[in-house]
């Protein structure tokens, strides 16, 4: 029975099952001026295979993708119907920075309430470093006293 067993395994035929990719929104740039733009635009997207739906906002010139899709072959398809200057969504609320007004922060063509995500806008945080040597030292005040 083994070399029975041995051999079925290469008979029986098992479909292969991909894993599936996570629930994700993928927020894209792109500039539309008329409704033939945005139905050329919503149209493509929703063709690709693992969408849940397509939000558009012309006056943002902003397109939401919702699904299980990858961010790439989104924009590529959005590329595909001729706004090759389609980008990745580069803007983030204003009220989520620091310093909006930082120079690679505000962008004139932002839409309202929007800056772009740079490293500038955000603030640093400075721990004060300690040199190894006064940790123990018999002059701080602030040492550790267990020795």
């Amino acid at each position: 029975m083994g070399a029975l067993d041995y051999l079925a395994n290469f008979c029986t035929v098992t479909p292969i099952r991909r894993k599936r990719r996570p629930l994700q929104t993928v927020e894209i740039k792109v500039k539309m001026d008329c409704d033939g733009c945005e139905r050329r635009v919503k149209n493509a997207v929703t063709s690709l295979k693992g969408v849940r739906s397509v939000e558009i906002s012309r006056k943002q010139s902003k397109v939401t993708v919702t699904g299980h899709v990858d961010p790439n072959k989104v924009l590529k398809k959005i590329k595909e119907t001729g706004k090759k200057r389609a980008e990745f969504w580069p803007y983030i609320e204003h009220n989520l920075v620091a310093y909006p007004y930082v120079v690679g922060a505000y962008d004139k063509r932002a839409p309202s309430g929007y800056v772009r995500d740079v490293v500038q806008a955000y603030p640093t945080y400075h721990l004060p470093q300690e040199n190894i040597s006064t940790l123990f030292n018999d002059d701080n005040p602030n040492a550790c006293t267990i020795m």
